[in-house]
């Protein structure tokens, strides 16, 4: 634990050595420096909304106890989108004009969709730590982007599942997606990826978010001979799906991205939620000493042992690592967001964080942070999200560190 401890203090003395171009801040610059953070933190969605707000709040006192900016404590600005879209570009709107210096949020693809146009007008830099619609940082053109990214998008998280899927003998995939604009990229994601393994669907069924039966669906799909269900929707939709497949007494194996990772899927649908099967870039096991760390002091910060969703907390701290160290490498003429922008895409020097060590995670063409090589498969048993392959969790105790698109 030792080592553990020190490397939170490197990481923290990482920020201080990221300052001297900062020590030539405009003379009588004073108060707090004002980052916005914006996601679902009651509704549907709080239950990965809340993990992302706290880990941010802890980066954002570890970095305070250490001086924040220049003396300048970091200040966060805080908005419950409660995954309405309409209420999310109101609200981004108001952190525009209260006049952040950047924001980090944003869990629900359509909501993030709908807001993102105003931080790219405003040239306000956004580093998405949950939302993993592919569209989210493709509207714009990379190099011209504010849009940032520290969340496995879906165009990985689906052929990843789907290597999984053909690496285990399934070959008929029936896809069930929401209506939403998550469940529609997903299933295009999910489309592609076994195009690529020379398959499609053998069913796919829609749904609208609030449905409670999908019984038909499911006869449907189980008529069609499908060996296994790729699921992309929200945590209480996919416990709808697994009950509905576990009261037929249909014995398929259930596939999906993080999602199946939620306590609002897992303690929803009890035991139709065993043994199901998800893309994580985190799990919340000690496989190394730098997530100890970070596992140990959310503990005592929270009051809590266990992260409701920990990709969402551990992918938002690291976030907000990200940020610091951009912004506490820019003199104060420069802190405001096309300064931010060019810092975040070329980092003077690696950030050692939770999920991964993250070496040059942006550039002016890329603004996706994680990649495939960084994913594990979960699996829920005994209610508990854990590695589904114990060669995982071996190699999980290596870093993987960002790999080119070229070799993902």
């Amino acid at each position: 634990m030792k080592s553990a401890v020190f490397a939170l203090v490197f990481a923290l003395a990482s920020l201080a050595l990221a300052a001297p171009a900062a020590a030539q801040a405009t003379p009588g610059t004073t108060g707090a420096i004002r980052i916005g953070v914006i996601g679902p933190l009651s509704g549907p969605s709080a239950d990965f909304g809340l993990p992302m707000l706290n880990g941010v709040k802890l980066a954002i006192d570890e970095i305070n106890s250490f001086g924040g900016y220049l003396g300048r404590p970091l200040e966060l600005v805080i908005k419950d989108d409660q995954a309405n879209p309409e209420l999310g570009l109101k609200l981004s709107q108001e952190l525009v004009r209260e006049k952040v210096i950047a924001t980090i949020g944003f869990c629900n693809t359509g909501v993030a969709m709908k807001s993102i146009d105003v931080f790219q007008a405003s040239r306000t830099p956004l580093i998405v730590p949950c939302t993993t619609g592919t569209p989210v940082t493709t509207r714009f053109p990379p190099a011209e982007s504010y849009i940032f990214r520290n969340a496995p998008p879906d165009a990985i998280q689906a052929p990843f599942m789907v290597d999984e899927i053909v690496a285990r003998g399934w070959t008929r995939v029936a896809v069930f997606a929401d209506t939403t604009g998550y469940g529609e990229g997903g299933l295009q994601d999910v489309r592609r990826a076994l195009a690529k393994k020379g398959l499609e669907p053998a069913y796919v069924g829609r749904f609208d978010l609030g449905v409670t039966d999908v019984t038909e669906q499911l006869k449907e799909a189980r008529k069609a001979g499908a060996d296994v269900i790729f699921i992309y929707t929200i945590a209480p939709q996919n416990a709808v799906i697994a009950k509905g497949r576990h009261a037929l007494g249909w014995k398929v194996p259930q596939v999906g991205a993080w999602a199946l990772s939620f306590p609002l899927f897992i303690d929803g649908a009890k035991e139709a939620a065993e043994g199901s099967l998800m893309a994580l870039s985190f799990v919340a096991e000690p496989t190394n000493e730098r997530r100890a760390t970070f596992l140990a002091r959310y503990a005592r910060k929270f009051e809590g042992p266990r992260i409701p969703v920990p990709m969402a907390a551990a992918q938002a701290y690291d976030a907000t690592y990200l940020l610091a160290h951009a912004v506490l490498s820019l003199p104060g003429d420069r802190l405001d967001g096309p300064g931010i922008k060019a810092a975040l895409e070329a980092p003077k020097r690696p950030y050692y964080g939770v999920v991964t060590t993250y070496d040059k995670p942006f550039g002016s063409q890329d603004k996706e942070a994680l990649s495939a090589n960084m994913l594990v498969v979960g699996t829920v048993k005994n209610g508990q999200v854990t590695f589904a392959h114990a060669e995982d969790a071996t190699r999980n105790r290596i870093v993987q560190r960002k790999q080119a698109a070229g070799g993902l």
